[in-house]
């Protein structure tokens, strides 16, 4: 019952979220969840309300609800139309997040960025956004703070995708399959790759799904060795210190997370077993909502003024790590 105040005030913030994005299409749905979250998060009394009624519900939302809102996509994703892409494609899609990922890292900390800040940054601009950043922050055991600027620079650069992308588009010459192979392949969130790519038309649509979605399964095994490595670090530190601080051994996370395992195992449900079309409907549903609720209460954790005056070095990354994921995508376009 603590949670519940919380819980519907994500509720509400995604419903009005849903109401933004009906009347502006352009605006993804869970673009806008963080928007919201952003914006209600620099109120000086949703703060001080933040930090204690609603604290219980928001935390709730930000990684339970996250964690089941990643497990129910897995059911968008067949492995059968992520294989007819084709080997290229699928070499490529494969490539450009590895090179993004690690240059990203790479890049996060030579420049001086601390804590996961690096390893958040860079799986959501190589992955899958914000929901990318959540999945991590879980194995990591990133606070809510740590969070912050990673999905603020995401969703700044998915959002800025959604109209450089298309004004682009002319210039180079792209066919409109061509168009919805580079946008599944560099935009973050699903939701603003089904903004860009929609503005070419059904077929640039399709391409693009399928390109991102095939990003979205690598998620699971970035997910699964960040675990690994952080138990192995883990198991260091607890046999140099001889355990925990009462002599306790110290708790080390599961080698594959069980969301990362339901996710893996709802793909193999959509590939394998005839799912009724109303089931998927359904999970549909249920998973924008939780995800909505999920970057609400995420969105709201970020502090605009702090993210101004101590994040610069984080913006120089992810703009940075977007012109890579762009031009590697472009290339990866010619290619196929």
């Amino acid at each position: 019952m603590k949670a519940l105040p919380g819980v519907l005030v994500a509720g509400g913030a995604a419903l009005l979220a849903l109401g933004l994005h009906t009347l502006v299409p352009v605006v993804p749905l869970l673009t806008a969840s963080v928007l919201l979250g952003m914006v209600t998060g620099q109120l000086p009394v949703f703060q001080r309300l933040a930090g204690g009624v609603l604290k219980p519900g928001l935390g709730l939302s930000a990684k339970r609800f996250m964690r089941i809102g990643i497990v129910l996509l897995g059911l968008k994703l067949s492995l059968v139309d992520i294989a007819g892409l084709g080997w290229v494609t699928l070499a490529t899609t494969v490539a450009i997040v590895v090179i993004t990922f690690f240059t990203t890292l790479w890049l996060g900390k030579a420049i001086g960025l601390t804590g996961p800040e690096p390893l958040l940054i860079a799986t959501g601009f190589s992955i899958c956004g914000a929901s990318a950043i959540g999945a991590m922050s879980g194995v990591v055991k990133a606070k809510d703070e740590e969070q912050a600027t990673p999905i603020a620079l995401v969703t700044l650069c998915g959002t800025l995708a959604i109209f450089v992308l298309p004004a682009l588009r002319g210039p180079l010459g792209l066919t409109d399959e061509q168009f919805g192979h580079w946008v599944g392949a560099s935009v973050h969130d699903v939701g603003q790759v089904v903004a860009t790519a929609q503005i070419a038309g059904t077929s640039a649509l399709a391409v693009a799904v399928v390109v991102k979605l095939t990003r979205v399964v690598l998620l699971a095994p970035m997910v699964a060795a960040a675990a690994t490595i952080e138990r192995r670090r883990l198991q260091t530190v607890s046999a140099g210190a001889g355990g925990g601080a009462d002599g306790t051994a110290t708790a080390r996370p599961p080698i594959v997370p069980l969301f990362v395992a339901g996710f893996i195992a709802a793909v193999l449900v959509r590939t394998l077993l005839p799912v009724p079309e109303v089931v998927l409907d359904i999970a549909d549903a249920v998973q924008t909502a939780l995800l909505a609720m999920a970057l609400f209460a995420l969105g709201a954790a970020i502090r605009v003024r702090t993210l101004i005056t101590t994040g610069w070095r984080a913006l120089i990354v992810g703009l940075g790590s977007w012109l890579l994921i762009a031009v590697l995508a472009l290339g990866a376009v010619h290619l196929s």
